[in-house]
């Protein structure tokens, strides 16, 4: 593709280019509700990754949609990426997805041979995946693309969505991406370390989301924009709290060079402004901080996994080639809601 040239870029690509949690809070809280549907299991009162609505006793459809623009220069990667980060809020929400429409933004004056690659990536994870696509355009002065998802997966139970504290949470991707996408922008990262970014980006959640199953997971969320923590905040739901080791948090390799130099995102101090309020850092070095600030892109999944279990389902993740790792507990709730230490 270099024959091409590279995609123009907006500021901020990936899950960067998302608006903050305190601004959607803020809108959202304003919108007018609806009647009650009893069927509506999951929606946009809740702080999760998909909306969730039964249509028989036993099935429910699991529909989301997320798109953005490029933090990569090669369109085929892109594609890819956006397609991976799409299909993640379905695996959070526990479900098998079935049909992916293509949302593309793109301008009439660009080459339509980046446009079919941009698709061509994303075909291929959306049949990694298991399911079908189709696809909606329009014409805009900037690249755009991501997928609207619709998935099925069991109904379950009312009042299955809080479960007790006393669990133990796992991740089970490494972060950074957003603090090394910015070091490569201005010459920074080393091609490896933006390889290995890419690698991380471009892995479905699939195979997690299906060893995960095996366990007695209470809940589970995609570690995106928004950041680990403020992830994991909205995971808390006012109800809990957590104890998070930094140490054990997986990191990719130059993530800690680029925060250190203070390479990191305006999202991801969006992320500390909205988030930070509810954390209590101990002893934890400044570029650990950043990097749990650090918006995600195709970010992996983040488990909250009863006690017995969490061992077990660590070891099944690492053995499927994946860097998980427990990286805290849950406890009852607490002021402050998270308090992060580096042991």
């Amino acid at each position: 593709m270099a024959e091409q040239g590279p995609i123009v870029f907006c500021t901020g690509g990936g899950c960067t280019a998302k608006l903050g949690a305190g601004v959607l809070s803020r809108i959202l809280e304003k919108l007018p509700r609806s009647e009650k549907d009893p069927d509506l299991l999951v929606g946009y009162d809740s702080r999760d990754d998909a909306a969730v609505y039964r249509i028989t006793e036993d099935i429910a459809l699991v529909q989301t949609v997320d798109f953005f623009p490029p933090m990569v220069d090669d369109p085929y990667t892109f594609g890819q990426i956006a397609a991976a980060n799409a299909l993640s809020d379905v695996y959070a929400m526990g479900g098998e997805v079935k049909t992916a429409l293509n949302l593309v933004c793109f301008p009439e004056s660009m080459d339509l041979n980046v446009l079919g690659e941009i698709l061509r990536g994303g075909a291929e994870k959306v049949a990694e995946a298991g399911a079908c696509w189709w696809w909606h355009s329009i014409a805009d002065t900037g690249v755009k693309y991501g997928l609207s998802v619709t998935a099925g997966r069991s109904a379950p139970p009312d009042g299955q969505r809080y479960r007790p504290p006393g669990r133990q949470t796992s991740s089970d991707q490494a972060l950074g991406v957003g603090l090394i996408c910015t070091a490569n922008r201005v010459g920074e990262a080393a091609p490896e370390q933006m390889e290995a970014a890419v690698r991380s980006m471009t892995t479905l959640n699939k195979a997690a989301a299906e060893i995960a199953r095996r366990y007695e997971v209470h809940a589970a969320t995609d570690v995106t924009g928004f950041s680990f923590l403020g992830h994991l905040h909205e995971m808390m739901g006012e109800k809990l709290s957590s104890v998070i080791d930094a140490h054990a948090v997986p990191i990719l390799p130059g993530a800690w060079e680029a925060a250190d130099a203070c390479l990191y995102t305006a999202a991801g101090q969006r992320n500390r402004n909205h988030t930070g309020p509810f954390v209590r850092f101990e002893k934890v070095p400044f570029p650990m901080e950043e990097i749990l600030f650090d918006p995600q892109t195709s970010g992996g999944l983040l488990f909250a996994v009863a006690p017995q279990d969490a061992a077990a389902l660590e070891a099944e993740l690492q053995a499927a080639g994946l860097p998980a790792k427990i990286v805290g507990t849950i406890g009852e709730k607490q002021t402050p809601e998270i308090t992060v230490t580096y042991e």
